[in-house]
């Protein structure tokens, strides 16, 4: 459905329609990050020799809540039944096995992907970790394409417009994640980590798809309401490319120079539009929420 220059968008097409087995997939993540933690607060994350447990439950957590997003976007990608259906259950297989293989490991004191203690079939077990890793990455290339294939008209365009730059930060998410796989190693030169620029790229997600779904709730000018979208969508993307300019250069995002600086300017802009558009969410839910009679008296006077 089209919508109006002001109006709301009622969509027939809702988020995770039909994706009750990835989000189920995705409790899973949530599930086993929330045992880790548990047995981290008690025994502490490192178990000898390569262990870290404190890897594995953020691991399991950015899985799940990456899992949560694909199932929240999937119905919108306008994908044959057949083709939906695939993609579906690559992701779960996908995401199962990493699960398994992060977590079993890091319990036995070896690193899922690299380890140097471990026998052949670890060995052999972290290539395959690697070969899963790549197909999650062709997947969100292909989910990329079609999401931009999509031609106007379509439902839930701010929406849409969210989801387009989300994926372009999964892109370079994914261009850190083959870096690393390259260097078998998340870290560069004396103090690049590369996990952060892969982390906050897959984070978009959400961070740059709940404007667009707040957005398309309330009732202010389409022209406004885009801009809000793409400003914020933009200052996230050279925020993105800033962070991946300063880990090539092999130094700390944390660091007090000009380009983390520039960086927490520019995640500053993207704050600043989301907090707008929760603005406008808040005072239209408060609005519905009053008596219609109050509402016309007022308009009255």
């Amino acid at each position: 459905m089209r919508a109006g220059r002001n109006d709301v968008v009622d969509s027939s097409v809702k988020l995770f329609e039909g994706e009750r087995w990835l989000v189920i997939t995705s409790l899973i993540g949530f599930i086993l990050a929330a045992g880790i933690a548990m047995f981290i607060f008690f025994r502490g994350p490192i178990i000898l020799p390569e262990g870290d447990l404190g890897d594995a439950f953020s691991f399991n957590a950015a899985i799940g809540m990456f899992t949560l997003s694909i199932a929240a976007i999937l119905p919108f990608a306008r994908l044959k039944a057949r083709n939906r259906k695939a993609i579906r259950w690559i992701f779960i297989i996908a995401a199962i096995y990493s699960y398994a293989i992060e977590t079993v490991q890091n319990f036995r004191g070896l690193n899922p992907r690299f380890s140097r203690a471990g026998d052949v079939a670890d060995i052999i077990a972290g290539m395959l970790f690697g070969v899963v890793s790549l197909l999650l990455i062709a997947l969100a290339l292909l989910l990329t394409i079609q999401f931009f294939r999509i031609k106007y008209p379509y439902e839930r365009p701010l929406l849409i417009m969210g989801i387009r730059y989300a994926f372009l930060s999964v892109l370079i998410a994914n261009i850190a994640g083959i870096w690393m796989i390259l260097l078998q190693d998340r870290f560069t030169g004396e103090a690049g980590n590369l996990i952060v620029l892969h982390g906050i790229g897959f984070h978009a997600l959400q961070t740059l798809i709940l404007p667009g779904w707040l957005l398309e709730k309330v009732q202010v000018n389409d022209r406004f309401k885009k801009r809000l979208i793409h400003y914020g969508s933009m200052a996230w993307m050279l925020s993105i490319i800033l962070i991946g300019f300063q880990t090539a250069l092999g130094r700390s995002v944390f660091e007090l120079t000009a380009l983390p600086i520039l960086v927490g300017i520019l995640l500053f802009v993207w704050l600043g539009t989301v907090s707008v558009a929760f603005v406008l969410f808040i005072k239209k839910r408060r609005i519905n929420s009053l008596p219609s009679d109050y509402i016309s008296r007022v308009k009255e006077e």
